[in-house]
């Protein structure tokens, strides 16, 4: 009795879960992770650190590479998780992705996501030129290398997280031909760095003594190594921004108030801020810590205020 019991509980494990409620067509659009989409509102960040956002070209061309961008993200989740399914059945949260429930048949998802990653780079070639295309052939190249095997080496992978969200930030200046900037790039980095080596770590606390850790690179990286890379990141993005901030600090100004200068107190506490849930090792996605404290949204509305103010120069 106790063989066939075991034998019973093995054969539930083993089976893939259940689908959830929906089609094809559901399991699709779940599998191209619909909440991660807000990150890619980061390709306003270069039109607005420039003061470019508000014309009808850009407002055209920034919501064209924010469904490029969303497609190709898209493509990169579809293969991810054809290729991974069988992995996902054993996990206990994963197997319930379409993919690995069998909401999406493996075939279907390779099929979507490699026309998905064919069209919007081509579309992106026809309407917002061949910068805008060649970033995101770059950027599908990448992440496919990623699922592949850059997510298994260490430092690589926090690397190429990294680099898909500057590539993000720097993809509606291509669009609309605006020159990116040292101050941008070093600051969007570091900040980008910040918060996936926080999230790392976050998991690492978490997952601490666990063999079956949801990345199981998280067993080679000690927290020791993570926190000092977050705490080195969230230095140098700040240095970055007081460095662009200060940079006109002896030029007088005409705006009412010198917002440029002023605007590095909400930078510097947001960070701060941001720091307390990595120390606690709770700083999970950074869309939902952002959105989910209080008091970080509002510091976050008083920088994008004052930033925004001294791009206008008001």
């Amino acid at each position: 009795m106790t063989e066939t019991a075991v034998l019973r509980q093995r054969t539930h494990q083993e089976r893939p879960a259940a689908p959830r409620g929906g089609g094809l067509l559901a399991g699709l659009l779940r599998t191209a992770r619909p909440k991660q989409w807000v990150k890619n509102v980061l390709v306003v960040a270069a039109p607005a650190a420039a003061g470019e956002l508000f014309s009808r070209h850009a407002l055209i061309q920034l919501a064209l590479v924010f469904c490029f961008f969303t497609a190709c993200a898209a493509a990169v989740y579809l293969v991810n998780d054809a290729r991974d399914a069988d992995a996902d059945r054993a996990h206990p949260v994963k197997r319930h992705r379409p993919v690995a429930a069998g909401q999406v048949p493996v075939p279907v998802a390779y099929a979507v996501g490699g026309c998905l990653g064919l069209l919007a780079p081509a579309a992106a070639a026809w309407l917002c030129g061949p910068a805008v295309a060649a970033l995101l052939t770059a950027y599908l190249a990448m992440q496919l290398a990623y699922c592949v095997s850059l997510k298994h080496v260490l430092v690589v992978d926090l690397a190429v997280v990294t680099t898909g969200f500057l590539m993000r930030a720097m993809i509606g200046g291509l669009a609309l031909g605006i020159p990116l900037s040292r101050w941008f790039l070093i600051t969007t980095g570091f900040g980008a760095l910040f918060m996936v080596s926080a999230k790392r770590y976050s998991e690492a606390v978490q997952m601490a003594g666990e063999a079956g850790a949801t990345r199981a690179l998280l067993t080679e990286y000690t927290t020791g190594y993570l926190r000092f890379v977050w705490q080195l990141a969230a230095g140098v993005a700040v240095l970055g921004y007081c460095l662009w901030a200060m940079e006109e600090g002896g030029v007088p100004h005409t705006s009412v108030l010198p917002w440029r200068q002023l605007s590095m107190v909400a930078f510097i506490l947001a960070v701060l801020r941001y720091a307390v849930f990595a120390d606690r090792g709770t700083a999970g996605e950074p869309e939902d810590v952002v959105l989910g404290d209080r008091a970080l949204a509002l510091i976050g509305v008083a920088w994008v205020a004052m930033y925004g103010l001294a791009v206008a120069n008001w």
